[in-house]
């Protein structure tokens, strides 16, 4: 098995955060994403949209996306439940992930890749406008999250699940993208202090 990994991008850490959260080591092949690994023979082979991490296992089958990946990792090691138990408490762990990708990930993402002078190679065509436009769509999201947090510690209820760890990735990310979080979401900034704080986080 052997996970081919991009380094401090947002999708290649989630995948290594929560791998370190269920004290899994698997073998990491670095790919320098800045030097267009990403593009390599290598990887393409592997995975032809040229996009990080990739999980190769065994007998050669290939997984990618980074979600997938921990989801396969779920299954082989279910504790600590990192996706939710039961059959509510799965589908509010997924509901939380998919409003964190869909509605900050994704438009920090924009904001940095249409916006970042160094992404010109890789966004084409790099649309400043549409990065500019993801901005406020970020920090309505924090506001709204910032609402959501006062009623509970982590993103999806009492536990730590992937939704933090997508949302604290996301977080992380709007320090490149130049999008700072509002100082008056108090609670939102609470609960990043204390995910920053595990070990995982430094994955």
């Amino acid at each position: 098995m052997k996970l081919f990994d991009g380094g401090r991008a947002p999708n290649p850490r989630r995948v290594r955060i929560f791998l370190t959260e269920k004290g899994v080591e698997v073998p990491l092949e670095a790919v320098d994403m800045s030097a267009m690994g990403h593009k390599s023979p290598e990887v393409t082979a592997r995975n032809p949209l040229q996009r990080l991490p990739v999980l190769e296992l065994d007998d050669g089958t290939v997984i990618t996306e980074s979600v997938a990946i921990c989801r396969y990792f779920e299954e082989l090691y279910p504790e600590p439940a990192l996706f939710g138990t039961g059959a509510v408490g799965r589908a509010v762990v997924e509901m939380w992930q998919r409003r964190i990708e869909l509605n900050l990930l994704s438009a920090v993402q924009a904001a940095f890749r249409h916006l970042h002078p160094a992404m010109k190679d890789w966004e084409v065509p790099q649309l400043s406008e549409w990065g500019e436009i993801n901005k406020p769509k970020a920090l309505d999201f924090c506001r709204f999250l910032d609402a959501e947090l006062a009623q509970r510690d982590f993103i999806a209820g009492d536990s730590y699940s992937i939704a933090d760890i997508t949302a604290l990735v996301a977080v992380d990310f709007m320090k490149p993208a130049k999008i700072a979080v509002p100082p008056d979401c108090a609670n939102l900034l609470r609960w990043h202090q204390a995910v920053s704080a595990r070990p995982s986080a430094q994955a």
